[in-house]
C-alpha cells in the first residue's frame, strides 16, 4: 500500500510506493488548476520525494481523470497590471518547471483529460509522458494575451521542434493524444483503463536501471548541445570507479538482473 508524504502545500499529495514515488495534482474541483501557492510549494515538494533513499522514479499525475487546468485564471487576472507582482508570479511559476526538470530521477507525466497550459509546461518538464486516448495538450498563452516566459518556450521547442512549438504556442488549440504523439509531445498513449498500470510498470523497470547511466544521460541532455560533453565529463570520470558498471557487467555474465 503506497505511503502519503505530507507535503504541506494545499494541491500537492505525494504518495511512495516502494521505489517509486507518485506526484498528484490534487485540486479536482478546478480541474487540478495550479495556484501560486502550488507553484511555490512544487520546489520544495520534490526536494522532499527526491530525499527519499527508497525513491527511484516519480509519476507526475492528476487527481480525478484530469492531469492540470493550467495556472488559476483567477489568480492571474489579479497579478496582471502590476508588474512586480506579475514578474514574482512567472518566477515562480518557471523555478517550480526548472525543479521538475532537474529532477534527480526519471519523471514521466501521466496524463488523463485536460493538459492545458501551465499543465502542459509541468509535461513537458518531465522526462517522459504517458496519455491516454482521451488526453487533451494546449499552451494558450495566445488566448490571454500573455508572453509565455522563455524557458517553457526554449524546452518545448527542444521537444518537438520550432515548427510545431509555433503552432501550439500561436494557435492554443488543443490537440488529441495520438496527434501529440506524432508531434513528440508524447511518448506513448494507451486506453484509459491501461495508463496507469502502465506508466507504474514502466517507472518500475526505470527503477531498476543505473542511477548513474540515468543521471548522466539527464546531465548531457538538460543542457545546449555544445555543452553535453562537459555536463557528462564528471559522470564519465565516476563512472571508472563507481560500483555500476561492475554490477551490471557481472550480473550480465551470470544472467541474472542488476542490483544497481
Amino acid at each position: 500500500m503506497a505511503q502519503v508524504l505530507e507535503t504541506g502545500v494545499a494541491g500537492l499529495r505525494a504518495e511512495l510506493d516502494g521505489p517509486v514515488a507518485t506526484l498528484v495534482l490534487d485540486r479536482p474541483e478546478r480541474r487540478n488548476a495550479m495556484t501560486l501557492a502550488m507553484w511555490r510549494g512544487l520546489p520544495g515538494v520534490l526536494g522532499l520525494i527526491a530525499a527519499r533513499p527508497e525513491v527511484r522514479a516519480l509519476l507526475v499525475t492528476g487527481a480525478a481523470r484530469t492531469f492540470c487546468a493550467g495556472a488559476d485564471i483567477a489568480e492571474l487576472a489579479e497579478v496582471y497590471g502590476d508588474p512586480a507582482r506579475a514578474d514574482a508570479y512567472h518566477a515562480e511559476n518557471v523555478a517550480a518547471e526548472e525543479a521538475l526538470a532537474a529532477f534527480p530521477h526519471p519523471t514521466v507525466a501521466v496524463v488523463h483529460g485536460a493538459c492545458v497550459g501551465g499543465g502542459c509546461q509541468l509535461a513537458v518538464a518531465c522526462d517522459l509522458r504517458f496519455a491516454a486516448h482521451d488526453a487533451r495538450f494546449g499552451i494558450t498563452p495566445a488566448k490571454l494575451g500573455v508572453v509565455y516566459p522563455s524557458v517553457p518556450t526554449v524546452r518545448l521547442a527542444s521537444l518537438v521542434g520550432p515548427a510545431r512549438a509555433k503552432y501550439l504556442l500561436f494557435s492554443g488549440e488543443l490537440v488529441g493524444a495520438e496527434r501529440a504523439e506524432r508531434f513528440g509531445l508524447v511518448d506513448e498513449v494507451l486506453p484509459a483503463t491501461e495508463l496507469d498500470a502502465r506508466a507504474r510498470e514502466f517507472a518500475a523497470l526505470l527503477a531498476k536501471r543505473s542511477p548513474q547511466t540515468i543521471g548522466a544521460v539527464k546531465a548531457a541532455l538538460s543542457v545546449p548541445p555544445q555543452e553535453a560533453a562537459a555536463a557528462l565529463a564528471p559522470w564519465e570520470r565516476k563512472s571508472r570507479e563507481a560500483p555500476d558498471v561492475r554490477e551490471g557487467l557481472a550480473a550480465f555474465l551470470e544472467r541474472r538482473e542488476p542490483r544497481f
